[in-house]
Order: C-alpha cells, then sequence, then structure tokens
C-alpha cells in the first residue's frame, strides 16, 4: 500500500500543470475600460483595447498627462503596463500608468484562485489594489 501511495504522489508532482497566463482581455475594476495583456519583447505589456465608459464627458484622449504634448494620444492603443516578467506566482518588475490621473506606478500582477487579476499599484511604501475580470 505505501508503495502505491509513493508512486502515485510521484506521478502527481510529475504532472504538475503550468501556472496559468494572464495574457487575454481583462475588464478594469469600474468596468469602464478593457485592457489586452500580451507579450512585448520577454516582459509583458497591457493596452487599453476599448474604453467602455460612454457617458457623456468621458474622454477619448490622454488628457490627464502631465506632458502637454501627450494629451491628445487616443486612449484606445494606449500603453498603461509595462515591463512586467513573472517572478513566481506573479508578474513584477512593471509600471502601471493611469490616465484617470496621469499618474504612473510601480505594480505588480498576481492571478487569484478565482480568476481575477490582482492589480497592484505602488508609490513608496503605500499599495493600492483593483481586480480585474477577464472579459468574455
Amino acid at each position: 500500500m505505501a508503495v502505491g501511495l509513493a508512486l502515485a504522489g510521484g506521478q502527481a508532482a510529475a504532472h504538475k500543470l503550468p501556472a496559468p497566463s494572464i495574457e487575454g482581455l481583462w475588464l478594469t475594476d469600474d468596468h469602464s475600460g478593457a485592457v489586452r495583456i500580451a507579450a512585448c519583447g520577454s516582459k509583458l505589456c497591457g493596452y487599453i483595447a476599448q474604453v467602455l465608459d460612454k457617458r457623456p464627458g468621458v474622454p477619448g484622449t490622454d488628457i490627464n498627462n502631465p506632458d502637454p504634448d501627450l494629451r491628445k494620444r487616443q486612449l484606445v492603443g494606449l500603453l498603461t503596463l509595462w515591463g512586467f516578467s513573472r517572478q513566481g506566482d506573479e508578474w513584477a518588475g512593471g509600471r502601471a500608468y493611469d490616465p484617470k490621473s496621469g499618474k504612473s506606478y510601480r505594480s505588480t500582477l498576481e492571478l487569484e484562485p478565482d480568476g481575477s487579476l490582482k492589480v497592484t499599484g505602488c508609490v513608496f511604501v503605500i499599495c493600492q489594489s483593483r481586480r480585474w475580470t477577464r472579459k468574455r
């Protein structure tokens, strides 16, 4: 019996599944946009794929950018996540740009057990996380 358990345990370890990918289309926490995460070179990046907030007055350009020369850039196609590489169960070493505030943050991305994506942005030691969901 102990031999059977040892073999079963060894088979389970040999068939360990690779960690799921975070590549794909994600809805932001407030559902105002969709971001496509994909490889860019050896890292992962994210681009705004859709602006879903259709309320009057919602800008279609990067009006809050601190650089006046960049404020006319269209939001669709805008790079908002860059420089992420896998480190264990998370993707780290990247930055996230928030077009609503015009600020960028040190950031990590982590796939949660429920399938949501935890997006954490930090300034100094203060961090905030948001949960994104896969767009179907």
